[in-house]
């Protein structure tokens, strides 16, 4: 019987390979950075190739690392960076152009034009998103109004389009397979979340032939077999679903009102909403959180564009410590009554704002303000744009999150997780298992290869390594969130974005 399950999670600066056994630990783990390429302002691309190798070579690295042959590994799953745009020949798997990432805002002219049009109602309705160059529609438009001859050749259905997830499942089955799974789909303003089909209205609107797009899955679905070559032997396919709503399958948040929070470079906030795709009136995304059985679980959620940013750039920017060890022991020196406020509007403002003009701020210095108060501004940042998430999801919601929660880098961090749960007034747990990303990815592979039952065999598994309380007095919570909604309107230009109300 196969002891294990590779997941890949391929990120935004990163992929990683980790096998998990039948208890959910991960037991080898590898991890190759490939280069982030900055074309123009505003452009990101990564290079497909660089991102193809390095999941191979990291998936070869565990396998070797461990030592286990290819007939202890059950199958794969796969969870990666959402939205990133990728376009290529059918015929030689070749890609026509660098994949343009999720942070690239060259279609911003564009998404205005579509906004100015009439447009947004539409989207928004069939889709639960905004019309924003973060989405995959006006990327995949942007290729093939761009690279010569590529309308041409889609229109004869020579070209394939797919998100990151999509590529490599081409890539591992040697072109066998063109499929993306309906979380994945739901990231691309092309899907309907409530007909679970690609939308001809929607194809039509941002020009997309229909012949690009891929077959849409389950989460946990049949994504074809590996070729041998790659790892000695054939390999299933059987689980797929973007970084964030895997992270929701790892956190085991499988009833309405369970959410997630994920601290990295940036902060994602997924709350699940079970069979009703709510609505937000806060500007807030409604997505797929999975699909199994061809039947979609829904999930609101709330985009934080700098979280663990704000990190490195006190570390590397301003010099204010070595480490980032060392912000707790800093953040820990702070008077109660510090009034600093640190808005990282560093690429503007995501949600529930989505003000791209707004810049950042550091404000109500003092001439005792010292190292360690503006660390603690930073940290507690996080925390109020959060809160800023919290306060929009309630409005929207029928069952507000009544626990968060958290994974991510920033989590091991005790002072700010307790600073959160003071700011929320609801209690934090973050689980014993951190790499919650690849671990959904893993779940995912395992219900469709019988290693699971089903969800609530998998919830069992989760473990909270430790739950943190709100402690504060709800007077001092409420007056320091104030300060917080005061010192983001000094930043804020785009007078239509959404203002959270304590």
């Amino acid at each position: 019987m196969a002891s294990y399950l590779l997941a890949i999670d391929q990120g935004t600066t990163s992929s990683r390979a980790i096998l998990f056994d039948r208890e959910s630990r991960g037991i080898a783990m590898a991890q190759s950075e490939f280069p982030q390429r900055f074309p123009a302002d505003g452009w990101v691309e990564h290079d497909p190739e660089a991102i193809w190798e390095s999941v191979l070579a990291t998936c070869r690295e565990v396998i070797a690392e461990q030592g286990v042959a290819i007939e202890e590994i059950a199958g794969i799953g796969i969870t990666n960076q959402r939205e990133t745009t990728l376009l290529w020949d059918r015929e030689t798997g070749k890609p026509l152009h660098d994949a343009i990432v999720w942070q690239d805002r060259r279609t911003a002219e564009h998404c205005q034009r579509l906004r100015d049009a009439g447009h947004a109602e539409l989207v928004q309705a069939r889709t639960g998103l905004l019309i924003d160059p973060y989405f995959s529609a006006t990327k995949l438009a942007w290729l093939l109004d761009n690279v010569e001859g590529a309308r041409e050749r889609a229109e004869r259905g020579e070209l394939a389009f797919g998100t990151v997830d999509t590529f490599l499942i081409w890539r591992l089955t040697g072109g066998r397979v063109h499929a993306t799974d309906a979380t994945n789909a739901s990231r691309t303003a092309l899907f309907d979340i409530h007909s679970q089909r690609w939308d001809p209205d929607l194809m039509a609107l941002f020009d997309i032939p229909a012949s690009l797009l891929p077959e849409v899955k389950d989460s946990s679905d049949d994504f074809g077999r590996t070729d041998a070559h790659w790892f000695g032997g054939e390999l299933p396919i059987a689980g797929v679903a973007g970084d964030q709503q895997a992270a929701l399958v790892g956190q085991a948040c499988f009833r309405p009102g369970m959410g997630k929070s994920t601290y990295g470079t940036g902060c994602f906030m997924i709350v699940n909403t079970g069979e009703r795709a709510e609505v937000s009136r806060n500007r807030l995304l409604t997505t797929v959180g999975y699909r199994l059985n061809g039947v979609p679980t829904y999930a609101m959620e709330g985009s934080i564009f700098v979280a663990g940013a704000t990190v490195q750039w006190l570390r590397d920017g301003l010099k204010l410590f070595a480490d980032a060890s060392e912000t707790e022991s800093l953040a820990r020196e702070t008077k109660s009554s510090n009034s600093v406020y640190l808005v990282p509007a560093f690429t503007g403002l995501g949600a529930p704002h989505w003000d791209p003009k707004a810049r950042g701020a550091i404000l109500g210095l003092t001439r005792d303000t010292g190292i360690a108060d503006i660390v603690a501004a930073g940290l507690q940042a996080v925390c109020y744009q959060t809160r800023d998430l919290q306060v929009c999801m309630s409005d929207d919601m029928r069952t507000p999150p009544g626990t968060l929660r958290v994974d991510g880098g920033m989590v091991v961090n005790g002072w700010v997780m307790q600073f959160l749960a003071d700011m929320l007034g609801v209690q934090v747990d973050r689980p014993g298992i951190l790499e919650t990303t690849a671990l959904g990815a893993a779940y995912l592979a395992g219900l469709r290869l019988g290693w699971y039952r089903d969800l609530e065999e998998i919830a069992a598994l989760w473990q909270s390594e430790r739950s943190f309380f709100p402690s504060m007095e709800e007077g001092e919570r409420e007056r320091l969130y104030s300060g917080w909604l005061e010192a983001v309107e000094r930043v804020r230009c785009d007078p239509e974005g959404a203002a959270p109300s304590s």
